[in-house]
This record gives structure tokens, C-alpha cells and sequence, in this order.
């Protein structure tokens, strides 16, 4: 497949192209930039109305006074803080708007992560606890802010020295390594590796950063994004989570699948590559009739916002991901 890439990608059909462009602000310059090719002008006005309108307007409008969304840090219900930065970090908010700025320093002075201290003790829920953007001590937790973090400009370089210092042997990272596990965890590492990627973009110029996530990103290609290194076979669930890697879920928040897996790598810029013909290969079969791909996965918990998405029904943000996914390793 790397050697013929008409095999990979037929061209959107108008009408997938016309029904993405009828979704929200957040998915409609991300078409524009990344499958249509439009003037930068024409994809920065558009960009800009996801602060104004649309899904990124209300999850801003939900912030609550003291900096928060739903009163915390991080829980288990997908609307806290952590969960509606990530958010707002896929759907394209311009870190330089107003209303991003506005937002994110409210986070930074108020919302903490109560009971941690700064070494990394429990001190109990009377303790007022460490600020959001110094992370906690779960590696997963920390991707995910220290990529929210990096993306809206934010100091994070103590969440990157400790993820720096988490990397196990094979590569990638695991939150159970403190209980004795040596060997990696998908779920982990990718949330590690899209911080890392977040804190190089953003400038973040450390030789030991960007060597770290090659290693972390060669741990997926040695596996083919979904076999066991070992034995070459496919890993058909997670053992912990039961996570299914190759159905295609949106949002994943600590997830990964495949096509999670690709998208890294295609902001990565990773060039094509034998290792990814079968994911890619997975992702084209996944494309209907109607040249639409559907929400394979959702996972139960209290959304912060509706996304107009069900579960087995089609998908803009899966059909916009496959999409750029397969357009970006045809094109090498």
C-alpha cells in the first residue's frame, strides 16, 4: 500500500465534503485546512468562530466563576476541567483569542489538584493541593493536561521532567509502572506522546523531549499500532480498560485506537511507513457506502456537551479524522 496510494484514498465525495461543512465551527475549519486546502484567511476566520459559537462558545460559557468546569480538576465523569480543555484543544480554540486567554487564566490561578502535594504525597482533600498546570502523579492524567497545557501556552515543564523520568524500557508509559509493572501501556503512552508532541510545537526545543517521543513513537510502529510486539498478534482489547483498539471512538479522552494512533503520527508528520499499511488499511475498510465512517465506541459518562454523536450512527469527527489520516500517508 505505501508503494500505490490511489489504493488507500479515493477522493471525499462532495456530499461527505458538504455534510462536514454543515457541522459545528470546530469541525468545519479543521476541513477547510486539512482536506480542502482553503486560503489561511479563509481557515483563520472560520477558526475564530469557535470561541464565539457553536460547541467551543458553550463549553467557555460553562466555565464556572472559580476557573473550573463541574467544581474540579479531573473526575471520572468526562466534564471536569481536564476533560473540557482537552476538548477545547481538539476542537482548534485559538490559544491567542481572547476568550481562550481569559479562560485558561482563570484555570491557572484557581483550580488545583486538591489533596496532591508538590512531592507527590497524598495529603488528604483538606489540602489545598498543587496548581492544575503542575500535573498530578498519574502519567495518563498528565498527558492529557500537560497536552491542554502546552497547546494554550502554559509553563509545563514540570509535568514534562516527570513524564520524562516515567519512560519505562520498552518506550512508552505506564500508570501502573509505581505498582511494578515494566512494560507499556497504549492507553498511557499515547496520552504522554500527544503532550510531548503539544510541548515541541509550542516551542518546547529539548533535545531529551523530542528523543523521548521518538522512543515512545517507535514503541507503536514496532507494534504495528495494535499487535503484540512478542508474538505479532492483534491485541483485540485492553486488559485493564477493555478498550477495543480497533474501533474508533471520539472523544477517547485516556483511550487509544488506532485511528488515535494515526492522527498522532499524522501531526507527527511521520512519513509512510510498511508498519502502518494495516492500521491504514483498517481505517479505509471502515468507510461506508455513503464515504462516511461511524462512531464505532462511546464511552459512558457525563459529557460536558453534546456533540450530536451516537454511537453506530456517522460521524463528522471520525469521518474527519479518517480522512486527513488516509490523505496524509497517500501523500507521504
Amino acid at each position: 500500500m505505501v508503494g500505490d496510494p490511489s489504493k488507500r484514498l479515493e477522493q471525499p465525495q462532495p456530499a461527505v465534503i458538504e455534510w462536514l461543512l454543515a457541522g459545528d465551527p470546530a469541525i468545519r475549519w479543521q476541513v477547510l485546512q486539512d482536506l480542502l486546502d482553503a486560503p489561511a484567511g479563509a481557515v483563520a476566520a472560520e477558526r475564530a468562530r469557535v470561541a464565539t459559537e457553536g460547541w467551543g462558545a458553550r463549553l467557555l460559557a460553562s466555565q464556572d466563576a472559580d476557573g473550573s468546569w463541574a467544581g474540579t480538576a479531573w473526575n471520572h465523569g468526562w466534564d471536569s476541567t481536564m476533560h473540557v480543555l482537552w476538548l477545547l484543544r481538539e476542537f482548534g480554540l485559538d490559544p491567542a483569542s481572547d476568550r481562550a486567554q481569559s479562560a485558561v487564566r482563570l484555570v491557572r490561578a484557581n483550580v488545583t489538584w486538591r489533596g496532591w502535594d508538590w512531592d507527590g504525597s497524598w495529603r488528604g482533600l483538606d489540602f489545598a493541593g498543587t496548581p492544575f498546570f503542575v500535573g498530578e502523579v498519574e502519567p495518563c492524567i498528565n498527558g492529557q493536561v500537560g497536552a491542554s497545557g502546552a497547546y494554550f501556552g502554559q509553563d509545563v515543564e514540570r509535568i514534562v521532567g516527570r513524564l520524562l523520568g516515567e519512560q519505562l524500557e520498552d518506550g512508552g508509559w505506564n500508570c501502573d509502572a509505581p505498582e511494578g509493572s515494566t512494560r507499556a501501556s497504549f492507553n498511557t503512552t499515547i496520552c504522554v506522546l500527544e503532550a510531548l508532541l503539544e510541548y515541541e510545537l509550542a516551542g518546547g526545543g529539548i533535545a531529551a523531549v523530542r528523543e523521548a517521543r521518538l522512543r515512545g513513537q517507535e514503541y507503536l510502529l514496532e507494534r504495528h499500532l495494535f499487535r503484540r510486539r512478542s508474538s505479532g498478534a492483534a491485541i483485540e482489547r485492553d486488559r485493564k480498560s477493555g478498550t477495543v483498539y480497533t474501533r474508533f471512538a471520539f472523544p477517547c479522552w485516556w483511550h487509544y485506537d488506532v485511528l488515535r494512533g494515526l492522527e498522532y503520527l499524522r501531526r507527527a508528520r511521520v512519513a509512510p511507513d510498511a508498519r502502518l499499511d494495516e492500521a491504514l488499511a483498517l481505517v479505509a475498510s471502515k468507510r461506508g457506502a455513503d464515504g462516511r465512517w461511524l462512531l464505532d465506541a462511546q464511552y459512558p459518562g457525563v459529557m460536558p456537551i453534546d456533540l450530536n454523536e451516537a454511537e453506530g450512527q456517522p460521524s463528522r469527527w471520525n469521518t474527519l479524522r479518517a480522512l486527513r489520516v488516509l490523505r496524509h500517508f497517500s501523500a507521504g
